[in-house]
């Protein structure tokens, strides 16, 4: 159960993330679900050490341990616009 929850999760914030950076109608839903999941664990490796908060693939079901899933979202879709495009948008 706890990777359903883990997948709906990652999903939810890799669709905020794609609103934000507006790459949504380029991505669908598991792309989404990638840019969460991927997104969170940047996040937590980058973000989590500086904060003190966990992550999603943590188990930190907190508001700050999901802003800072969504952070690491938008980082990670701001460097895949950066190779794709040139510009982080």
């Amino acid at each position: 159960m706890n990777l359903v929850i883990w997948l709906v999760v990652g999903g939810l914030i890799g669709w905020v993330a794609s609103m934000i950076m507006r790459t949504d109608a380029q991505q669908g839903i598991v792309l989404n679900v990638v840019v969460g999941i991927v997104g969170a664990l940047l996040g937590g490796w980058l973000l989590a050490p500086l904060f003190g908060i966990g992550t999603i693939n943590q188990g930190d079901f907190s508001v700050a341990g999901l802003g800072l899933s969504l952070l690491g979202a938008i980082i990670l879709l701001a460097i895949v616009n950066l190779f794709r495009r040139g510009t982080a948008r």
